[in-house]
């Protein structure tokens, strides 16, 4: 870890484009044959269908698209375009074209209604819109109240009044394009934050943001080289799909590997490690627990040797449990759609079951209270990144249009993630929850993760949410929504609640015990699978 801090030493030019000054280098190597022979990109769709494209073939098709999106669809440098396409080969291609032609990009996840689709078009003033059959109907039914929106792309085999299809374009296309200048700084894309907590934010990053800032991932985190073939599960309409499924693999030249997986189903996901030579492999906390209820030992992972996991904290029995049956650890990683990794568990670095890890090479991070003040081990506090007297260059750019809200996330010299942690005397760092998470109950402050992970290792619990709710003595105590497992959920209401909670209470300390518990069928949850717990919270507190 010492070593990779020394070594990290990231240049940022005036001037930085992906697309040419990344992949087109890649596209170079390749020509020279210094480079392995794995693809760039290597799609399949779980029956017969297989797509697997050099470097060089995903310069070309970019290219194209980026002729279409210049052309046909009239866009400039520093128009917004919402992309909401499944896992599919074209949502790789829009994502450079939008890159060489200097458009940014708004990726949307599939799980989208019409709502939430016109909420993002006439807050982002997207002037184009890219999707597919089963979103376009959503689109055309809120399209009249967007003002910005002059262009609709349509991927699909078929056609659809008021829109141009993209395949008949693509295929009358130049592959001659020249990639436009953009300074480092420049606006390249906009994500949406999940909004665990009020509405989304639009968070824009820079073209080296990522770009360059998420070599700490490619390189440190997730351990990549050329040879590797890496798979990340990711919805492809969270950010964790460009940290890990466009950015952190391809600045190491690995090849992206991609299931179309229309919905998650662990047992495909088991059935492809085994099967495909994938090296690396990323998935959230929810997958793993999935995965350990599997029997695991009746799968071979031949090439499998490094496995990450963020989103969400990792409850630790999850993760003995993984290595008790594959014999691989989880390397837990920290970040934001804000940001670049904040922390993680290195290569090379002792893990400790339950923590984020360690500062990542690109961020000075500390605890700090409600001052501003940094401090000690053991005492918990806000997550922080130092700002001042100098800016990281791989934060988010701002809130895009939202000056005041960008403004809020500072406090003294620090970005505020708005997580709430503790670091130990050896450096690493520990998740308690969302600062609003938290939950202080007759005087002792709980972190609903704690909880949680307590439950989850109880195997009746398939999945948790812990939120406070009002008490008249207390005022607030403890509840958790469970999900039970199907073995558990005929069994009287009563006594698995009573259960449970002794459970915890001998599990973690007593006073964190739920006081409250309701069986729930499932949890809600974001677009990229996050627990609403302020959904919870707010129903609790309404009654």
């Amino acid at each position: 870890y010492e070593a990779i801090k020394q070594q990290y030493r990231p240049e940022v030019p005036e001037f930085f484009n992906f697309a040419r000054d990344v992949l087109d280098r890649w596209t170079e190597v390749e020509k020279e044959g210094r480079k392995s022979k794995n693809p760039a990109l290597w799609w399949v769709d779980g029956a017969r269908g297989e797509v697997k494209w050099s470097f060089e073939e995903l310069g070309v098709l970019s290219r194209k698209v980026a002729n279409v999106l210049s052309d046909a669809c009239g866009l400039q440098q520093g128009d917004r375009v919402i992309l909401i396409l499944p896992r599919i080969p074209e949502w790789w291609l829009v994502n450079v074209a939008s890159m060489r032609t200097g458009t940014v990009l708004i990726p949307g996840t599939q799980q989208l209604t019409a709502k939430d689709i016109l909420h993002r078009l006439q807050k982002s003033k997207a002037k184009c819109v890219i999707t597919d059959d089963s979103l376009a109907p959503a689109v055309d039914s809120v399209g009249a109240e967007c003002q910005s929106l002059k262009c609709k792309l349509l991927v699909s085999e078929g056609h659809r009044a008021g829109w141009l299809n993209f395949k008949d374009l693509l295929k009358n296309a130049s592959s001659d394009h020249n990639c436009v200048t953009t300074k480092c700084q420049d606006p390249m894309a906009i994500f949406f934050t999940s909004g665990t907590t009020g509405s989304p934010k639009m968070a824009e990053q820079s073209h080296s943001s990522y770009g360059i800032g998420l070599t700490v991932s490619g390189r440190y985190w997730l351990d990549l080289t050329s040879s590797d073939i890496f798979w990340n599960t990711s919805d492809t309409g969270w950010a964790k799909s460009a940290w890990s499924s466009v950015f952190s693999p391809w600045i190491q030249g690995a090849c992206v590997f991609v299931h179309k997986m229309p919905h998650f189903d662990p047992s495909i996901v088991l059935e492809s490690l085994s099967r495909f030579p994938i090296t690396v492999f990323c998935s959230p906390p929810t997958a793993y627990r999935m995965f350990v209820q599997h029997k695991l030992s009746s799968y071979r992972f031949k090439s499998l040797r490094h496995c990450v996991s963020a989103g969400e904290p990792i409850n630790p029995d999850v993760m003995e449990e993984w290595k008790a049956q594959t014999g691989l650890d989880i390397y837990e990683g920290y970040g934001q759609t804000e940001t670049v990794l904040i922390c993680g568990n290195f290569r090379g670095m002792k893990i400790k079951p339950g923590s984020m890890g360690k500062p990542s090479p690109g961020y000075d991070v500390k605890i700090i209270d409600e001052n501003g003040n940094i401090l000690p081990p053991g005492k918990e506090g806000d997550i922080a990144i130092r700002v001042k007297p100098t800016r990281p260059l791989f934060l988010f750019t701002c809130y895009a249009d939202d000056p005041e809200k960008t403004e809020a996330t500072i406090r003294g010299d620090f970005y505020v993630t708005g997580d709430r942690g503790i670091v130990d005397e050896n450096g690493y760092f520990w998740f308690v929850g969302r600062a609003d998470d938290v939950i202080n109950s007759a005087g002792y402050r709980i972190g609903p993760f704690e909880v949680e992970s307590a439950l989850v290792e109880h195997p009746a619990v398939v999945e948790s949410a812990v939120v406070s709710s009002p008490d008249p003595i207390r005022g607030e105590v403890v509840k958790a929504f469970v999900v039970l497992s199907s073995d558990y959920a005929s069994r009287d209401p009563e006594k698995m609640i009573q259960e449970l909670q002794e459970h915890v209470k001998k599990v973690t300390a007593p006073y964190k015990y739920p006081r409250k518990m309701e069986f729930v069928q499932q949890l809600p949850k974001t677009v990229s699978g996050k627990i609403r717990r302020n959904e919870l919270r707010q129903k609790e507190w309404r009654k």
